[in-house]
């Protein structure tokens, strides 16, 4: 029998429900978001550099950032299969120190192929991670706060993609854009040691099981709704579109920056921590606004936002109204991350969270990787006003279509 909203106090206790957003596994989860992103964060950033290097057209350049992500996508699926079956421990340590060594190797490329093939690699030990983590997460929160709690684990991430820039951009003024990806590979590694070791003390998440807690008289099974695909589908379709979309954009944020405004490369690959930048702390109040006002809403609303920005990188100038438009991209992606996971979960039963969780990563991944070239062949013949001006309006419209399906239901 499915608790009621007030029969949760009695299930839980108020000690647990109050404590558990900032104690137990989340807080080394947001600390472990944030090593598994320190390296997958560069390669955008540092375009400009490898651009240079290997004198790349805008579309080999997609090429670079779209073989990642690819590759990325593809392991999101076996990897949330295994999750459901095998458990979670060994994935989330290879999706660390996989990536650790897969970006050392980046860095020790010497040409285009051997790089390419090195961020391939990248893509598919990384996999694992968020096919485990955000369900142990979330098996551990009372449903009400699910949003909060995803979003707090994403500060983790929006950490590495804020600092990360600054930080290679740092690294490449004197070692180059490979001394980024060899120098961060250290810290990345010895955390996914440290984290693999903690996760040991702390018990072994082999699962993600439905939790059962207990009191003098009852136990209570907490599972999820049965799912609902006709509702599920277009939900998964539109955030994913959203986020490929933005991912394509946000790709060539850096060649914009140097082509439209000749700013310095290392300028550019800083710049895109501007975006980033809200994912310290546009994701908890993405979580809270969509417990508080229901996912659906949320996403709507963000990916409506989110076409008449891209179309509005069009008509800025370089400084304060271009560091704004790019702020309040970051915020209205963020806020749609930890309303789209907490929804999936929600919708999905505990015994398919994972798999459910792999397609719909491997859904934004496999979106932006293909997008990203197909815009920089767009940008090499069309130019950038009218590449982002097809996507904003490209992003709208599947907003209205997808909307007809989704609206008139506040789900949780």
């Amino acid at each position: 029998m499915k608790p009621t909203k007030q029969s949760w106090k009695m299930i839980i206790p108020k000690k647990i429900r109050n404590s558990t957003l900032f104690s137990g596994l989340l807080p080394l989860f947001v600390l472990a978001h944030f090593a598994h992103h320190l390296l997958t964060a560069l390669p955008v950033p540092l375009l400009p550099l490898i651009r240079e290097n290997f004198s790349l057209d805008y579309t080999q350049a997609g090429i670079v950032v779209s073989v990642f992500s690819l590759s990325y996508g593809i392991g999101q699926l076996p990897a949330g299969w295994l999750a459901d079956r095998i458990g979670t421990r060994i994935l989330l340590t290879i999706g660390i120190c996989g990536v650790a060594v897969a970006g050392l190797l980046v860095g020790l490329s010497q040409t285009y192929v051997m790089m390419i093939a090195f961020l391939i690699l990248m893509g598919l030990v990384g996999g694992g991670y968020h096919p485990s983590a955000s369900p142990l997460i979330s098996s551990s929160i009372e449903p009400k706060n699910r949003g909060k709690a995803l979003g707090y684990h994403l500060i983790g991430g929006g950490g590495s993609f804020f600092l990360s820039p600054l930080i290679a951009a740092a690294i490449s003024s004197v070692w180059g854009w490979r001394g980024s990806f060899i120098t961060l590979a250290i810290p990345t590694m010895i955390f996914g040691i440290i984290f693999y070791l903690l996760l040991s003390r702390k018990g072994k998440p082999t699962n993600t099981k439905p939790i059962l807690i207990s009191n003098t008289t009852n136990s209570v099974k907490i599972s999820s709704n049965p799912m609902n695909l006709r509702r599920l589908i277009p939900f998964m379709f539109l955030t994913s579109f959203t986020q490929a979309v933005t991912f394509s954009i946000i790709t060539f944020i850096p060649l914009f920056m140097v082509d439209q405004f000749s700013v310095s490369k290392e300028t550019a690959a800083a710049s895109i921590s501007i975006i980033y930048f809200a994912g310290l702390w546009a994701s908890p109040l993405g979580g809270y606004l969509s417990d508080r006002f229901g996912r659906v809403p949320i996403l709507l609303a963000s990916c409506l936002i989110t076409g008449p920005t891209i179309y509005l990188l069009n008509l800025t100038s370089y400084g304060l109204a271009s560091s704004a438009l790019l702020l309040f991209l970051g915020i209205i992606m963020y806020i749609r991350m930890p309303t789209s996971e907490s929804y999936i979960i929600g919708q999905s039963s505990e015994q398919r969270r994972s798999t459910i969780l792999g397609i719909y990563y491997f859904a934004n991944m496999e979106g932006g990787g293909l997008l990203t070239p197909l815009m920089g062949t767009f940008i090499d013949n069309l130019g950038y006003y009218t590449s982002f001006t097809i996507a904003g309006i490209a992003v709208v419209s599947m907003t209205f279509i997808c909307g007809i399906f989704l609206w008139g239901k506040k789900d949780y």
